[in-house]
């Protein structure tokens, strides 16, 4: 069980108020207060500091903040794993962003589940940023992510490397054959929304290139992928995906990819927790059963 004290201090945190930390835990400000001017003194630094008049975390903070987190989901972990183990249960609370949780990983889940019938499986999907966040919170496990993250403040291994290709109905017309992606500005591009991790991979290796999105002739913006994929599908533009995504279709010669000299890329899948947890072992373990 985690000290009373420190559950005030992380409550402090993710509001940075102590009228509504107060409120949220159920007891006076003052002894919020006293709380924090305890660990304050216990561990002989300040966590918070104002600036104008604005409540912020000190480095120290911060550091106890992730450290407490952390604490608070390793203690939920072993209450639900010694209880899982009463009753002869398995159990995966995880977070995949969009493309590995509906493209990729239900193969392996069906390996797992081969493996522990009885498992609880809760997976939940969203973007990279809102997966970390739930990490930080201590809601998930673990996460499968494609976009970019700290890698100081979690520990991962690599899940997968996938090709991020371009691709069109398989038989839509250009104007002249495409041969390096420039000869695609002249295209509808069809893109996922803001935040995503498939946008965030395109837009960074186009500016390495020195182009935009706004560089293409038009620009539609889905956020769902199988939309994404009927319209490429109906030839209304092209679009830039993982070859995971669109497998089966390329297979099938719904969809083609469209073949570049100049855009050869590829992206980790990577499998991240929070560091520092003491339940970093059983998580390799889910790591290599889920991987192989």
């Amino acid at each position: 069980m985690m000290d009373f004290r420190m559950d005030t201090f992380v409550t402090v945190c993710q509001y940075l108020n102590y009228t509504k930390a107060a409120e949220i835990l159920h007891i006076t400000q003052p002894a919020v207060s006293q709380h924090i001017h305890y660990l304050e003194n216990y561990y002989g630094t300040k966590l918070f500091v104002y600036e104008k008049k604005k409540m912020m975390l000190t480095q120290a903070g911060d550091m106890l903040y992730r450290a407490a987190v952390t604490m608070k989901h390793d203690i939920r972990y072993l209450q639900e794993s010694l209880r899982d183990f009463a009753m002869r249960k398995e159990r995966l609370i995880f977070g995949a962003t969009l493309t590995i949780g509906e493209f990729v990983i239900a193969e392996q889940l069906r390996d797992y589940l081969n493996c522990f019938p009885n498992a609880e499986i809760r997976m939940m999907i969203g973007n990279t940023r809102e997966l970390l966040d739930k990490l930080h919170l201590g809601e998930i496990d673990f996460a499968l992510v494609e976009g970019n993250f700290s890698k100081k403040e979690y520990d991962y291994l690599t899940f997968s490397q996938e090709r991020f290709i371009p691709v069109c109905g398989w038989d839509y017309c250009f104007s002249h054959n495409p041969e390096k992606l420039e000869d695609l500005l002249s295209e509808r591009l069809i893109v996922r929304e803001i935040g995503s991790g498939t946008r965030e991979i395109m837009e960074k290796n186009f500016e390495y290139r020195n182009l935009a999105i706004g560089d293409f002739r038009n620009t539609i913006e889905i956020s769902g992928m199988t939309a994404i994929k009927n319209m490429v599908e109906y030839n209304c533009g092209i679009t830039f995906l993982y070859e995971a995504v669109v497998k089966r279709e390329l297979k099938s010669g719904i969809l083609r990819e469209i073949e570049l000299a100049d855009f050869q890329i590829s992206h980790d899948f990577t499998f991240i927790w929070n560091r520092g947890s003491v339940f970093s072992e059983n998580y390799r373990e889910i790591f290599k059963l889920l991987h192989t």
